[in-house]
């Protein structure tokens, strides 16, 4: 007598998507069987015909903001909205809390901030800044899943960035205990020397960081790698102009890899109003022509994964009253709304939900090195994701778990609603007062 089996008459597993009873245990997937095998549990959920069963989605990049900017984001509000959109395991960024996670005291505040406000799993990056360089092998050893710099500054004064100088000397030292480098790459020169992004409308702000300063800092992020050997992961590729490049790195045998994000793939520049900042993010949201490469890129294989790079702000940030791309705060608010956005935009193009799981679930896994999430296999964790993928809803920012209703994909209709979502077998309740039951991970947790 197992514990929970699901009926799915569509269920995506390792081999494609298929029909399959899928048994769990003690919170792992131990039985994959055929859909009229009779296996016994104490509770059975049978799919309906316009369901899916997915593995729950890994996001490797959320800004959470707790300690310290909690009123922007936080553990509770944010792990509630990753999980009402069908993610299981979050890895929180190193900034923008305060303090940022440097130092393996910094580590332990955010733990304990966020121990027992969780309602998915959740893991943490640790942070390079130049005077950290001591407290990369103990944060490692602590069980961060890999360290973030900057090449340009970060936007907050308190995670300061690296020159290319620093970052080999991070990647030398990292080198030698295997740990992973993510690298929000854009070049300070070449963004100094573009012009102001001040005032309201888009086409300024898009000039304010062009294209060439991710190339640059993405060609200096390759040469990097190849010359310390360590593994590097460009994080929030926007520019089109990059991939080339990337693959050709890849060819010569360079540690590296790719993640783009949902509004990268999903808005294009020429459509975004004036004083619209609630799509301000660096790197910003190209044109439509860049967008479709970087779906190419995907389909090609150099783009490696998908990921929410959830950085909210409290509204007044945001600027809304000036409609200033120049002071408002870059990020954008999704953390809820990756799943629908991407299949909205990727069943129209030909890929399917076998395509969507790997890119925002698998790959995701495999680049923190969870060795038990992001698939439906024997062994693995009984995350999973009930998806209606023809069913279609009109986004309601107000409705949206994130702690505050600023979002680009406001009014906007996606394809696909989750319906509901398990973690280690058990369904998560998001009722006002539901008590969260993720747990923190660390690196190496089998």
């Amino acid at each position: 007598m197992l514990d929970l089996v699901f009926k799915a008459p569509r269920v995506i597993t390792v081999v494609g998507e298929v029909a399959r009873s899928i048994g769990v245990q003690d919170g792992k997937i131990v039985a994959i069987e055929p859909l009229e095998a009779g296996l016994e549990a104490e509770q059975v959920v049978q799919l309906r015909d316009d369901e899916v069963l997915l593995p729950g989605l890994v996001d490797t990049h959320v800004h959470i903001n707790e300690p310290g900017r909690t009123e922007w984001e936080g553990f509770h509000s944010a792990t509630r909205a990753a999980a009402a959109g069908g993610v299981t395991t979050v890895i929180d960024m190193p900034l923008n809390s305060i303090p940022p996670t440097t130092t393996v005291e910094a580590l332990a505040v955010k733990r304990q901030a966020a121990e027992g406000n969780v309602f998915v799993d959740t893991g943490f990056w640790g942070g390079a800044v130049p005077d950290n360089l001591d407290q990369l092998r103990p944060l490692h050893d602590a069980g961060v899943f890999g360290f973030k710099c900057f090449l340009l500054h970060s936007g907050v004064d308190e995670f300061p960035h690296l020159n290319t100088k620093q970052m080999e000397e991070a990647l030398q030292h990292m080198h030698d205990f295997g740990a992973l480098m993510i690298v929000h790459a854009e070049n300070s020169d070449a963004i100094d020397r573009a012009p102001s992004a001040e005032g309201e409308r888009y086409r300024k702000f898009l000039a304010s960081r062009p294209r060439g300063a991710e190339n640059m800092a993405i060609a200096e992020v390759i040469e990097a790698a190849r010359y310390t050997r360590a593994r590097v992961h460009v994080l929030h590729l926007s520019s089109s102009d990059a991939l080339p490049m990337l693959a050709s790195a890849r060819r010569d045998g360079v540690l590296i890899t790719v993640e783009t994000c949902p509004h990268y793939l999903s808005f294009s520049s020429e459509l975004i109003p004036d004083g619209a900042t609630q799509f301000k993010c660096c790197p910003p949201i190209r044109e439509s022509g860049n967008r479709d490469l970087l779906w190419q890129g995907l389909k090609d294989g150099i783009i490696d994964c998908i990921v929410s790079d959830h950085s909210p702000s409290t509204p007044d940030l945001k600027r809304f009253d000036i409609g200033d791309f120049g002071v408002a705060w870059g990020g954008i608010s999704s953390l809820q709304l990756g799943l629908p956005a991407i299949w909205t935009q990727a069943k129209v193009r030909g890929f399917s939900l076998v395509d969507v799981t790997e890119w925002m679930a698998a790959r995701t896994a495999r680049l923190a090195g969870l060795a038990r999430k992001g698939r439906i296999a024997l062994g693995y964790d009984a995350d999973f994701c009930l998806f209606a993928p023809d069913e279609a809803s009109v986004v309601d920012a107000s409705k949206l778990y994130h702690r505050h209703a600023v979002t680009p994909y406001e009014g906007l209709p996606l394809a696909g609603v989750v319906r509901r979502t398990w973690l280690r077998g058990e369904p998560l309740d998001l009722t006002e007062g539901a008590v969260p039951r993720g747990r923190l991970l660390s690196r190496g947790d089998a």
